[in-house]
C-alpha cells in the first residue's frame, strides 16, 4: 500500500501517503456513528479498507489527494486531509479540499491547519484558480472550518447526486475560495 508520493508538513501534522497500519484506525473512525453522522452510513471494515486503497492509488497516480493525517509529535494517525477531484457533481470539474478526522482530534484546529496546507498546495503547486468544499447542510462543524479557511458559501444549496430524492442528507452546501490574484 505505501506510495512514494510526497506529502505536506504543517507545524503539527504530516499529511502523507497511506500505510498498511493506517487501515485499522481508519476503519475505527469510519465505524464511529458520530464521525459519520453527516454521511449516508458508517463503513464496515472491508469498505473502509477499499476506500483507503482507492485514496492511496489516487495519490500514487497524481502525486496528491486525501493524504493520511498524522500528528508529528506522536506519529498517531488521526484521519485524512487533502484534495480530491470529484467528477460527477453539478460544479465539476473542480478540486475539492476535504477532511475526516477521528473524534478525539476534533476542536483542536487540526482540520483547519491541514486544509490550509492543502489549499496552499492546490494554489501554488497545482496552480488551481479555485478550490471548493462541500458538506451536508446539517454539518455545521465542517462549515465552520470552511469559513475559517476564508471560503465563501454559494447562496443556494445543491442536491448531492449520490443521494436519493428526499434523503435527509441530500441537501449540501458549497463553499469556494479563489487563488489570490486569480
Amino acid at each position: 500500500m505505501p506510495s512514494t508520493a510526497p506529502g505536506l508538513l504543517t507545524p503539527r501534522l504530516h499529511l502523507r501517503p497511506w500505510r498498511a497500519e493506517d487501515l485499522s484506525p481508519f476503519a475505527a473512525l469510519n465505524a464511529d456513528p458520530e464521525v459519520m453522522r453527516h454521511f449516508p452510513a458508517t463503513l464496515e471494515r472491508a469498505a473502509s479498507d477499499a476506500l483507503a486503497r482507492r485514496i492511496d492509488q489516487l495519490i500514487a497516480a497524481q502525486g496528491w489527494g486525501f493524504w493520511a493525517a498524522e500528528l508529528r509529535a506522536s506519529g498517531a494517525f488521526i484521519g485524512f486531509i487533502g484534495l480530491h477531484r470529484p467528477t460527477h457533481l453539478p460544479f465539476s470539474p473542480c478540486i475539492e479540499v476535504g477532511w475526516r478526522l477521528a473524534r478525539p482530534f476534533w476542536g483542536l484546529g487540526l482540520a483547519t491547519e491541514g486544509a490550509r496546507a492543502a489549499l496552499e498546495f492546490a494554489f501554488h503547486t497545482l496552480a488551481a484558480d479555485e478550490v471548493v468544499a462541500f458538506t451536508a447542510l446539517s454539518n455545521q462543524r465542517s462549515e465552520a472550518v470552511m469559513r475559517r479557511l476564508g471560503m465563501q458559501r454559494d447562496a443556494a444549496p445543491f442536491a448531492h447526486p449520490d443521494l436519493p430524492d428526499g434523503h435527509p442528507l441530500q441537501a449540501h452546501v458549497l463553499y469556494r475560495i479563489r487563488r489570490p490574484g486569480a
